[in-house]
């Protein structure tokens, strides 16, 4: 659509003035307006009509189930849910001794471990801030709100040390160079 600024129209309406004439020009303005309110009802009813038909085949239901699909279609949104339950419950001990699978398990229990104690320190700390404020200022105090680990150290990917961080075992062959 074109952009019309002040300028064109004040150049529109001087033109309109000497082309009409001064005695016309306010009835040419109505009927400019009545004829853009006609186009701009047509285009409602259309709309609304596509609308009504749409409702009537089940489109509109179709599209909330699509958009509602979308927030799906993220891979690592989905791999994030999925894995986070999974990563939880590793235990070293159910692998072979030495293996690169417990060194990363055994990895993640420590990163886990560590992630639940800071947890723990940090709610200590604002607990002991929340009762240090309350004392200052004569308030009683609140109990301190019982929140989670924060989303960082529960992120099992942000605490997954990978398999960049692990090393390997001590009887890894080399592997044969290829021609």
């Amino acid at each position: 659509m074109p952009d019309i600024g002040g300028m064109e129209l004040l150049v529109i309406g001087i033109v309109a003035l000497i082309v009409v004439g001064p005695k016309d020009l306010p009835a040419m303005f109505k009927k400019l307006g009545q004829m853009v309110a006609r186009v701009r009802a047509m285009g409602r009813e259309f709309t609304n009509a596509m609308n009504a038909a749409a409702d009537e085949t089940g489109m509109t239901e179709m599209s909330r189930d699509l958009r509602a699909a979308s927030k799906f279609t993220n891979p690592k949104a989905m791999a994030k849910d999925m894995m986070g339950d999974v990563m939880d419950d590793i235990d070293p001990s159910k692998y072979e001794e030495g293996s690169a699978t417990r060194v990363i398990a055994e990895k993640k229990a420590t990163a886990q471990a560590e992630a639940k104690a800071l947890a723990a320190k940090a709610r200590e700390a604002r607990a002991a801030k929340a009762a240090e404020a309350a004392e200052l200022s004569g308030e009683p105090e609140e109990a301190p709100a019982t929140a989670e680990a924060p989303a960082a150290a529960a992120d099992p990917v942000t605490t997954d040390p990978g398999p960049a961080d692990v090393e390997a075992p001590a009887k890894a062959e080399p592997q044969a160079s290829r021609p």
